[in-house]
């Protein structure tokens, strides 16, 4: 794993990996809206992530995960927030993103 200085810094990286799909979280799914692909939490695999803190605002706090799909034709990344700002997940992906893969 790479230590990325920025989020943006970790979106080229892991770009230049292969990670080229935007993933978003619907609930208790992933979707990219562009190609219209859904993964649910047993469909990928999370490879590698960064955490980026916030030095003077609790809003700047943000992680990143690099995800294939088990299949392995799917590779994009996934950004979110944590803490107080998270987005409102299932129980399932909760579990998914809390289990990482080093």
């Amino acid at each position: 794993m790479n230590n990325y200085e920025t989020v943006v810094e970790a979106l080229n990286g892991l770009k230049a990996k292969g990670y080229t799909i935007d993933f978003t979280i619907n609930f208790d799914k992933i979707t990219c809206r562009k190609k219209n692909f859904i993964l649910k939490p047993d469909d990928f695999e999370i490879q590698e992530f960064y955490r980026f803190e916030g030095d003077t605002n609790p809003s700047d706090e943000d992680i990143v995960f690099a995800i294939e799909s088990k299949d392995g034709l799917l590779k994009g990344c996934l950004t979110s927030a944590y803490g107080t700002y998270a987005d409102g997940i299932s129980a399932d992906m909760i579990k998914k993103l809390a289990v990482h893969k080093n």
